[in-house]
């Protein structure tokens, strides 16, 4: 017990100094924990290795390959193979993959629709690195542009594509058994 007391001391204390530490960039940083699945933590964690200046970065491409959480493109002979994520900064890509995760738990939130509309077709675990990207290009543009985080929801992705969310609908319709025809609402 007296450990655990002595490590939940150091807890706060270590806490109270990267508090301290980012008290400069509190103006910049606030807006970031209304990002569905980034907390306080989430946020130390990106300033800790990309800080809060973004000029090193010409664009959001750049600070993700540098993470190397990036979509990989590897094509042989025109044929498109496993894009398997790039070595980068290791660190940084746990912290997203974490808020990642915690951000497909978050009800009617653009990010957990994004998760569910890739997970179907690739699988868990690209859905949630898809989902991290997505979370750091949003950090990068808020921390560049000094932009607030504005939440579209669920439906924004399918409101884009409406025709392919037709398409989708009538395709799943069809493979449960039922014959679909449409006509256009006036």
């Amino acid at each position: 017990m007296t450990h655990l007391d002595y490590l939940e001391e150091a807890i706060v204390r270590l806490s109270q100094r990267i508090e301290e530490q980012l008290r400069p960039f509190a103006a910049a940083l606030t807006p970031l924990d209304a990002i569905p699945g980034v907390n306080q933590r989430t946020i130390e964690g990106i300033v800790a290795e990309i800080g809060v200046d973004m000029s090193p970065f010409p664009s959001d491409r750049h600070v993700s390959s540098w993470t190397g959480i990036c979509p990989r493109h590897h094509e042989s002979a025109g044929k498109r193979l496993s894009g398997t994520p790039r070595k980068g900064n290791r660190w940084l890509r746990s912290t997203l993959t974490e808020a990642a995760l915690a951000a497909i738990r978050v009800k009617d939130s653009r990010l957990a629709a994004r998760y569910r509309r890739i997970m179907r077709h690739r699988g868990h675990k690209k859905a949630v690195v898809a989902v991290a990207h997505t979370i750091l290009v949003i950090v990068y543009h808020m921390l560049k542009d000094q932009v607030p985080y504005h939440e579209v929801g669920a439906a924004y992705l399918d409101q884009r594509d409406r025709e392919q969310a037709t398409r989708r609908a009538v395709k799943q319709l069809e493979r449960l058994g039922h014959r679909v025809f449409l006509e256009p609402d006036a």
